[in-house]
């Protein structure tokens, strides 16, 4: 006798383009209903449209700014009235600041903790009753080789991407013996919007070619890394070896470590 395999539902943050449509479009063809979020609805219905046609997956949109702070409630709130749960999280969105912090105006300075700190960490919150009640549950929170390399001077960067990987790797302790599993997804260089975004394509164009990753390889070792419950994924050789360079304590080490000495276990 044969069971069929539960339909699970993935939230992909910054769905619009780049590693989060990849990513998108990676767990529709693995058979997950997927709810797009992000600011441009006209890319997120494209989007849609070819997942429900390519893959047969509901695809639902949700148009959401994560810089207002009331967002990640908004969200959470409109999956429950389309009658969805989320399985599967996947924070992504994201930007950086060009400019230093001291010329920055606070408003901008904010906007950019409030997406990449403040609502990594409440979708986090609202969606886990969910996933521990139904004990599964899979998060990828997108931090980034910047996480292990020296700090950028003037730059919130860095010190935010670091906060999101210490913040995965502390949950995914914690959640394991929930059948919940946190990776920290760090990607170098790889070919998206971002840098058109932030004005700083003709300072990323002339780096060597062998530096950058497509969205969808980083996607695929991504996705592989969190169903293998594996806390940090570092993708790509070239990324692996930097990190490894920069790094004193190797991740992984640095990992069981931590979870040894936790006076909370």
């Amino acid at each position: 006798m044969t069971t069929n395999k539960p339909r699970r539902t993935a939230l992909v943050t910054g769905a619009s383009a780049g590693i989060g449509a990849a990513f998108a479009r990676h767990l529709a063809a693995d058979g997950y209903d997927v709810i797009l979020v992000a600011r441009r609805a006209d890319r997120l219905d494209t989007l849609a449209t070819e997942l429900r046609r390519d893959h047969g997956v509901r695809a639902e949109v949700v148009t959401a700014d994560l810089t207002d702070p009331s967002a990640p409630a908004a969200i959470v709130d409109r999956v429950d009235g389309l009658g969805m749960t989320v399985d599967v999280l996947v924070n992504n969105a994201g930007l950086s600041s060009k400019s230093m912090f001291s010329d920055t105006d606070w408003d901008t300075l904010a906007a950019e903790l409030q997406l990449m700190v403040t609502a990594v960490t409440e979708l986090t919150h609202r969606v886990l009753p969910g996933m521990k009640a139904r004990r599964w549950g899979r998060i990828v929170n997108l931090s980034s080789v910047a996480a292990v390399s020296p700090p950028g001077a003037g730059l919130l960067y860095t010190g935010i991407k670091s906060y999101v990987l210490n913040m995965s790797q502390s949950l995914d302790m914690e959640l394991k013996p929930h059948g919940i599993h946190v990776t920290a997804l760090c990607p170098g260089f790889t070919h998206s919007e971002f840098h058109d975004v932030m004005g700083t394509r003709d300072v990323a164009d002339r780096l060597p070619g062998f530096l950058w990753q497509q969205p969808e390889d980083v996607v695929r070792e991504g996705w592989n890394a969190v169903r293998a419950g594996k806390p940090i994924c570092i993708p790509g050789v070239v990324n692996k070896v930097s990190a490894a360079a920069m790094r004193p304590i190797p991740g992984r080490i640095g990992y069981l470590l931590g979870r040894t000495l936790n006076p909370f276990k």
